[in-house]
């Protein structure tokens, strides 16, 4: 694993420690400030600049019904000086499957890009690529 990599999962992973600590200050460490930012949540329309990004990020940390998450199957790939993730994301309600995306801004990675949805199942998968 190239040095790179090792720091795109460890932002990854701060990013996935702020949700579920719902720890605003943290996410917002987490997401450029010199490029364009946009996210696009579950079942929500892509939302688009870094203050409509972190608003949409503060209505679900402070909200009661935040969810619980876990990260796995983490895969990272890096070209030059933008990177991004791919994972599942565990809920209780069922996984998401997240690409997060990442840039190197001052010689630090930070996030420009997150997107979850709904992941196919094993056999509907299979069933596509055949």
């Amino acid at each position: 694993m190239t040095e790179d990599e090792r720091k795109v999962l460890q932002v990854n992973a701060a990013f996935y420690e702020a949700f579920c600590r719902r720890d605003m200050e943290g996410m917002d460490k987490l997401w450029a400030q010199e490029h364009e930012i946009a996210v696009v949540h579950p079942g929500w329309q892509a939302v688009y600049g870094r203050d409509d990004v972190l608003a949409s990020w503060h209505g679900i940390l402070q909200s009661p019904g935040s969810p619980d998450i876990a990260c796995t199957g983490v895969r990272v790939f890096v070209t030059g000086d933008v990177a991004f993730v791919i994972c599942t994301e565990k809920l209780l309600s069922g996984d998401l499957i997240a690409t997060n995306v990442f840039i190197r801004e001052s010689s630090e990675w930070k996030l420009i890009h997150h997107h979850a949805g709904p992941t196919a199942t094993d056999d509907a998968s299979s069933a596509m690529l055949n």
